[in-house]
């Protein structure tokens, strides 16, 4: 696993406030961002939790009805077979209609209607015990897919307010630097990623040419379209995004659907080392799978950064990666491919993206 910029991975690591030196400092943003960016990953799976378990909720609650109309349905049969024998209107009476059937082609109606009858007698009673409890039974599965949805709905609070929390940190911090402390910040951040990326390319693991897939094509040219767009957490598009939120609408519009996070990305989708990474991949980083890129070729990549960035081309360095991910595997590299063009300022703003959505 590689890592860049002599990270720690270990968020109580985390500089105390009041540290002066740039090195200090940029290990705090780093850090904060990290844990913002893990919370929004936290919110993320915890929406999607809801709307799966909304859509369940809303599939119990339709059978839930459908079983009570078949109840009322049964109860009313049941009810007009009693009032029938209470006013005499079957059994006996319907014996007599036999009885006195002007000709056999009647009586043998009159039979069947009698048949019939009894057939419908002898079994509206277990049909009304067999509706009642299902009835019963959708009534306690509602319960519990309500009460599901409540609990997840709470989680879902509690991850936005962590989310929020986080967010005031990083604004507070950046709000208490100097002009001369943010300068050398940025300085510093671009220093180190120049570094990691130095290291990786010399390595040789990315040499070679590289072309997409189809598909791959179809998600790289999406993902450059984005670029410039603002950096949101928990966001889908069309107008924001964050990381997994981009990469998973750039490989819908290639019609791939991936899951809505980069944690379920990296965990889901077929891993493929990097010396055989190519423009369409998904480039993800951190241990914990808290950041994800579109790789775009020549060691770069496309990415929502972080709050209070845009959309736009990284190193592929600029993050400690933990691997790759290819949502088409079978899908067949193209013979010849150029690569979309890039717009103005496309590498422009900080290419650290602590974001983990």
């Amino acid at each position: 696993m590689y890592k860049s910029h002599g990270e720690t991975d270990d968020a109580a690591a985390l500089p105390p406030p009041g540290g002066d030196s740039v090195s200090a400092l940029l290990t705090r943003m780093r850090t904060l961002y990290r844990q913002t960016e893990e919370a929004t990953e936290r919110f993320n799976a915890a929406e999607e939790a809801l709307k799966l378990q909304a859509l369940d909720t809303k599939k119990v609650t339709a059978r839930l009805t459908a079983a009570r109309t078949a109840l009322a349905k049964e109860r009313a049969a049941a009810g007009r077979i009693a009032r029938e024998q209470y006013q005499g209107t079957s059994e006996f009476s319907a014996y007599l209609r036999l009885l006195f059937a002007p000709d056999p082609q009647s009586a043998m109606e009159q039979g069947q209607l009698m048949a019939r009858a009894s057939r419908d007698r002898a079994t509206a009673v277990p049909r009304l015990e067999k509706a009642e409890r299902q009835a019963a039974d959708l009534a306690r599965a509602s319960r519990k897919a309500l009460d599901r949805q409540q609990t997840l709905a709470a989680a879902q609070r509690k991850r936005r307010d962590e989310v929020r929390g986080r967010l005031a940190e990083v604004e507070k911090l950046l709000a208490g630097l100097s002009t001369d402390q943010l300068a050398r910040l940025t300085e510093l951040e671009r220093t180190q990623t120049a570094g990691a990326q130095r290291e990786l390319l010399g390595s040789g693991v990315l040499d070679g040419p590289r072309t997409p897939s189809r598909a791959g094509a179809e998600a790289l040219r999406f993902a450059v379209g984005q670029i410039g767009k603002p950096y949101e957490w928990g966001a889908e598009g069309p107008e924001t995004y964050d990381c997994s939120g981009l990469t998973q609408q750039a490989w819908a519009a290639a019609g791939r659907e991936l899951p809505r996070t980069s944690q379920e990305q990296w965990a889901t989708l077929p891993r493929v080392p990097l010396s055989e990474l190519r423009p369409g991949d998904l480039v993800v980083y951190f241990p914990g799978a808290t950041h994800v890129a579109v790789y775009l070729g020549e060691g770069l990549v496309v990415q929502a950064p972080r709050p209070g960035g845009k959309v736009k081309v990284s190193p592929i360095a600029a993050n400690p990666l933990l691997g790759a991910v290819r949502p088409d595997e079978g899908g067949e590299a193209l013979a010849s491919y150029t690569p979309p063009p890039l717009p103005a300022g496309a590498r422009d703003g900080g290419d650290e993206g602590y974001d983990h959505a």
